[in-house]
């Protein structure tokens, strides 16, 4: 049976693994090998990375260069995500840019703590989007978790310091902050979520921070330049990849880790509660390349 990740990753898929496939049983000519470039980098692999996938190819020509291909982008990768329980109180700070469905994945991430017996607050501070309030208060019955609001100002700041006062008050492992989506090239927008942070970091020491960032995959090489900018102003700690599905450039994984170091530990596969999975490198190299998978 395929997985959802499998399934999200077809499009990508049909690209680079259809490409690889035109080499087998080929000599490697040049030719090729720039139509296999051609491809990667279409994909969003990054340069570095096509160009070391190219070396791999024309090293290993004569033998099943896939399998080697395969070992090296694994190796290229974080090493897998593994959610588990905080060993002290924690804030996850989820921010991004506007769609990339941070409000959706602010509740999956609750239904993933929460499965691990943690006791789950979500805050609501997206102030600029009146629907973000009302979508996070569905989703928090439907999940099940603490759920803090403020209608009484549109200052985000001072919802998130509300909101984690009542966490404390709710003895809360976790809290999980949705904060409102922002382009990044506005400098008062990304100042303000600057100083979220510092809040966090002055007034609640008793809570570690972790910064999140919800990157819309079909962005591909934008999604880096996006993430380099939240990082001028929040230290970014983790990364979740959303609307894979839809796209053919689900190979932004790569940039994104050999150029900022941040690590995906989350993809989203799908719409509903449970259609978030911990990032595996293994898992996600196979999908890009149709290898070890039934698809009958």
């Amino acid at each position: 049976m395929l997985s959802k990740l499998f399934k999200a990753l077809s499009r990508s898929r049909s690209t680079i693994a259809d490409a690889f496939k035109a080499l087998v049983g080929e000599r490697v000519t040049p030719d090729l090998l720039e139509d296999l470039e051609e491809q990667l980098l279409g994909a969003d692999l990054g340069y570095e990375t096509t160009e070391s996938i190219l070396d791999v190819v024309e090293r290993h020509s004569k033998s099943d260069f896939i399998e080697k291909v395969r070992d090296h982008l694994v190796s290229l990768l974080p090493v897998a995500f593994n959610p588990s329980p905080f060993q002290m109180p924690t804030i996850l700070l989820v921010v991004g840019v506007n769609g990339t469905g941070k409000t959706t994945t602010c509740a999956k991430l609750a239904h993933v703590y929460k499965k691990l017996g943690q006791n789950v607050t979500m805050i609501a501070a997206d102030t600029y989007r009146a629907a973000a309030v009302e979508q996070l208060k569905v989703w928090g019955n439907r999940v099940g978790c603490h759920l803090v609001c403020n209608d009484k100002t549109a200052e985000p700041t001072a919802v998130l310091f509300d909101g984690l006062e009542s966490a404390k008050a709710n003895k809360s492992n976790i809290v999980i902050v949705d904060t409102a989506g922002r382009l990044h090239t506005y400098a008062n927008l990304m100042g303000e979520l600057g100083k979220m942070y510092r809040v966090v970091e002055n007034r609640f020491p008793e809570f570690e921070i972790k910064s999140l960032i919800i990157m819309d995959a079909s962005l591909g090489q934008n999604s880096v330049i996006q993430a380099k900018e939240f990082g001028n102003h929040v230290q970014l700690d983790g990364a979740i990849l959303a609307k894979l599905d839809g796209t053919a450039r689900g190979g932004i994984v790569f940039p994104l880790f050999r150029e900022l170091n941040i690590p995906v530990e989350f993809i989203g596969v799908g719409e509903d509660l449970g259609d978030l999975e911990s990032f595996d490198p293994e898992e996600y190299v196979d999908g890009l390349l149709g290898l070890n998978q039934d698809e009958g």
